[in-house]
């Protein structure tokens, strides 16, 4: 088991458009390994390269039962979306929230020995596609979000224990008036 640290949001690999795969090796076939372990162990929906550090386009999901992966992906969605869905990221640990996405998706890519793959999914599935495939491209699933769904986000990022912000010292002041303006 080779169980990799999630990077967090902040991170700017999480950020970063991640490059095509053109290798099919033994490296790769590790990669998707560590993914599919440190997915499993999270336990998550979907782990893409860049939240583990690496920037290359794979990804790897655990939905409804079916366990894969997905290397240089590209989607096709269908125009009916799926406003109300709630959505998690593993790099914002026990963070969801409604985020619209395409209720169907067609995945095309390899898997880990080179071989064309065809995926379809709906619902949770095709979220998952989506999300994963937004990682490889730098994009985060608060980006989705409308702009009223996403400040309420960012806030709970803010308050979140991982966020890497100190929580305020209250300090007591040293004076009669308690810090209390008169």
């Amino acid at each position: 088991m080779a169980i990799q640290s999630i990077r967090l949001f902040g991170d700017p690999v999480l950020r970063t458009p991640a490059a095509p795969v053109v290798d099919f090796d033994k490296e790769l076939r590790k990669l998707v390994k560590d993914l599919t372990d440190t997915m499993m162990d999270a336990p998550g929906a979907g782990l893409a390269a860049p939240q583990i550090g690496v920037g290359l386009r794979v990804f790897t999901y655990y939905v409804d039962d079916q366990l894969g992966h997905l290397i240089n992906p590209d989607l096709d969605l269908s125009s009916e979306l799926d406003e109300e869905g709630e959505e998690g990221c593993l790099s914002f640990p026990g963070l969801s929230f409604p985020t619209p996405r395409a209720i169907r998706a067609v995945a095309k890519g390899f898997n880990m020995h080179g071989e064309p793959v065809t995926l379809e999914g709906t619902d949770l599935m095709a979220r998952c596609f989506q999300h994963e495939t937004d990682h490889l491209d730098g994009i985060l699933f608060i980006d989705r979000m409308d702009p009223k769904q996403r400040k309420l986000a960012m806030k709970a990022v803010r308050e979140a224990e991982w966020s890497g912000l100190s929580a305020p010292v209250i300090k007591v002041s040293p004076h009669a008036t308690g810090g209390k303006a008169l």
